[in-house]
């Protein structure tokens, strides 16, 4: 008894845990669906591929991106 007990409780826990991960995890992308868009209107095709692909901001934009802490130039530090 004392065994199916436990388990109960670790699973319980585990549930727990996984309920308040999903909330965190919900919240947190819809806090970063604001207004962190890069304007990529004058860029070329080649740069606007290795933006979508690699994460790679281009020289000359490097100003307008969100800053990252993970590397220069990547977008979330690829």
């Amino acid at each position: 008894m004392e065994r199916k007990t436990f388990m109960w409780i670790v699973i319980g826990g585990l549930f727990l845990v996984v309920l308040f991960l999903t909330f965190k995890v919900s919240t947190i992308s819809a806090e970063g669906s604001g207004n962190e868009k890069i304007d990529t209107s004058g860029w070329t095709e080649n740069e606007k591929m290795n933006y979508e692909m690699h994460g790679v901001v281009p020289a000359k934009a490097q100003g307008s991106a969100p800053s990252t802490s993970a590397g220069a130039g990547m977008v979330g530090g690829c």
